[in-house]
């Protein structure tokens, strides 16, 4: 019953906040024009968003975050069908940890084992 792969957040990892126009071009394709304006709004000089703390790997505004920082919204935005989202925001996110952290991180190592989980 527990087989197959299932999506879930790691805390600490962070890697889908780094918002860089240049590297996302994909994730601002899938986005509205308003949704776009305030992503670009949001990427700071580093390239990664203003409201994520790189120190302590955590976003300053996770409760009111906008919905494109959602993962559980980027099947919809991809228009991926429902049955197929997990296996998308995994890897969505395994794209993300291995440009971010290196494809041998712990960081990786820690996101595979949680999608193990039943």
């Amino acid at each position: 019953m527990g087989c197959g792969s299932h999506w879930s957040c790691i805390s600490g990892c962070g890697a889908c906040c780094r918002l860089d126009p240049e590297r996302r071009g994909e994730a601002l394709e899938a986005l509205s024009p308003q949704q776009r304006s305030q992503y670009l709004d949001m990427v700071g000089a580093d390239g990664w968003c203003r409201h994520y703390d790189t120190g302590g790997r955590g976003c300053r505004i996770y409760a009111d975050r906008p919905g494109f920082c959602r993962v559980s919204n980027l099947p919809a935005l991809f228009g991926v069908p429902s049955d197929q989202s997990d296996a998308f925001a995994i890897a969505c996110c395994r794209q993300q940890i291995r440009e971010e952290y290196g494809g041998r991180s712990a960081v990786l190592r820690r996101f595979e084992r949680s999608t193990r989980q039943p």
